[in-house]
């Protein structure tokens, strides 16, 4: 499969991410997932320290991983992200890690809801935003279909 339009440099697994197992531990892929959207979410989406100074942020409602084919000590590690869907409050965002042979053997879904940090209540994005997000999901729309469904949705905008 091809890797998600955000891509991620690649990753090493470390012998203090492996388990009793001789495989990455769970905690890992979650860290490892979190990471990486991380970036993209402050770096192109602008979820930055200033958006934080102004009253607003993110708050994670639902996390979904999906563990397909193990990654052991030294195996490379190909994370990339994309931003799934938007609406007027929540951000959908679907991440895939891949191993060399481009295979894919993990899947995470997050569904993020904006907040009014003053009042810690849900809130709309500002027209300002949406707008940004919008058009930062539309110049990454993916070029094929993923060849596996989503687990986690969030309302389209226009619904």
């Amino acid at each position: 499969m091809q890797p998600l339009p955000y891509k991620s440099e690649i990753k090493i697994v470390s012998k203090e991410m492996c388990d009793h197992n001789g495989h990455m531990n769970v905690n890992y892929y979650y860290q490892l997932f979190d990471s990486v959207y991380t970036a993209m979410y402050y770096k192109d989406l602008g979820f930055d320290d200033a958006y934080l100074a102004s009253g607003f942020s993110t708050f994670t409602l639902e996390d979904n991983i999906r563990y397909l084919k193990e990654f052991k000590l030294d195996d490379k590690v190909y994370p990339s992200f994309h931003l799934a869907n938007v609406n007027k409050k929540l951000l959908h965002f679907v991440g895939i890690l891949q191993n060399e042979a481009g295979e894919l053997s993990a899947i995470f879904e997050t569904v993020l809801a904006h907040m009014d940090l003053n009042a810690r209540k849900v809130t709309e994005f500002s027209d300002q935003k949406l707008h940004k997000l919008l058009e930062y999901s539309s110049s990454n729309k993916l070029t094929e279909d993923l060849p596996f469904d989503l687990k986690l949705k969030i309302r389209d905008l226009n619904a």
